[in-house]
């Protein structure tokens, strides 16, 4: 797959950005999402510190992920631990069922 130029705006600022043919639109929403965090941190902390804001904000976003990322592990657990509650008690049923049967 090629790559295409994607022109974005950030702050004001147009970049061309390549991503993956078929990948445009989404790059288009990420970048407005960097955006719109962006000027929320701006007006929520008067950073004009264009180094000191995306710091900010990219380690908002880290901190989401790493949330995100250990919610999902929690969950997975949960869901094991149910599958294998499950497991085991359809294992006992049919073992109930075989000795009726016999």
């Amino acid at each position: 797959m090629s790559n295409q130029a994607v022109e974005v705006e950030i702050l004001g600022k147009l970049t061309r950005v390549n991503c993956p043919a078929g990948q445009e639109e989404s790059l288009r929403n990420a970048a407005q999402q960097l955006d719109e965090r962006l000027k929320d941190m701006t007006s929520k902390t008067k950073i004009t510190n264009e180094v000191q804001l995306l710091t900010f904000v990219a380690l908002n976003v880290c901190h989401e992920l790493e949330s995100r990322d250990t919610l999902e592990v929690e969950q997975k657990k949960a869901l094991d631990n149910k599958l294998e509650q499950l497991t085991t008690l359809l294992s006992d049923a049919l073992g109930q069922v075989k000795l009726e049967k016999q």
